[in-house]
C-alpha cells in the first residue's frame, strides 16, 4: 500500500510541476482570466454569528495563508504576469488574499461569494460570474478571488488554497487552459 501510494505522489508531482509551468506561460502572455482560490485559512467553516460585513465573526488568513498570499504576488510579479484587475469575494479571507498578493484595494464581486443554497439563486450567482468572464477582452489578466465551491462549480476542477486556474469561455461553460499552485 504504501509503494503505491509513493508510486502516485511521484507521478503526480511531475504533472504539477508542468501544469503550473503551462499556466505561466498563460499568464506571462496576459489577455486571459484567473479563478483564485483563496489562501491558507484559520479553520473550516464561518462561525455560526457570520456578518459579511465583519472580519472577526468570518474565518481568515492564517499566518500562513498570510505568507501564500505574499508568495502568490511576488510570483506574479517575477514572474511578468501583467494583472489588470482584481475582483473578489466580499468574504474577508478573499480580500485579505487579494490585497496582500496584489497590494492593491480589490474590487468587491457578489456573485464570487460563497454559492447560496437556493438553486435559482446559484444559478444567477454562476451566470453573473459567467457575464464578467464573457466579457473580459483585455490584454492583462483578470484575476477572480473567490472560493472552492465557486471553483468547482465553474469548472469542475478542485483546486488547493492560493491556487490559481485559467480559464476561457467555450460553449456555455468555461474551458480550464491551465493551473498555477503557490
Amino acid at each position: 500500500m504504501l509503494r503505491l501510494a509513493l508510486a502516485l505522489f511521484l507521478f503526480a508531482v511531475p504533472t504539477l510541476a508542468h501544469a503550473t509551468d503551462a499556466g505561466w506561460a498563460l499568464l506571462r502572455d496576459g489577455g486571459h482570466v484567473v479563478l483564485l482560490r483563496h489562501a491558507f485559512v484559520t479553520g473550516t467553516t464561518d462561525p455560526a454569528n457570520f456578518d459579511i460585513g465583519n472580519c472577526a465573526s468570518q474565518l481568515n488568513l492564517s499566518e500562513r495563508g498570510k505568507q501564500q498570499s505574499s508568495r502568490i504576488g511576488a510570483l506574479f510579479a517575477a514572474r511578468a504576469a501583467p494583472i489588470e484587475r482584481v475582483l473578489s469575494s466580499r468574504y474577508c479571507r478573499c480580500l485579505d488574499t487579494a490585497r496582500i498578493a496584489f497590494e492593491a484595494e480589490p474590487e468587491p464581486f457578489e456573485p464570487l461569494d460563497l454559492l447560496k443554497t437556493d438553486p435559482a439563486e446559484k444559478a444567477a450567482q454562476m451566470e453573473a460570474v459567467m457575464k464578467e468572464i464573457r466579457g473580459y477582452s483585455g490584454s492583462d489578466n483578470l484575476v477572480l478571488v473567490t472560493h472552492l465551491e465557486n471553483i468547482e462549480a465553474l469548472t469542475g476542477v478542485t483546486p488547493r488554497e492560493g491556487e490559481a486556474v485559467v480559464v476561457a469561455p467555450e460553449g456555455d461553460g468555461l474551458k480550464v487552459l491551465g493551473r498555477v499552485t503557490f
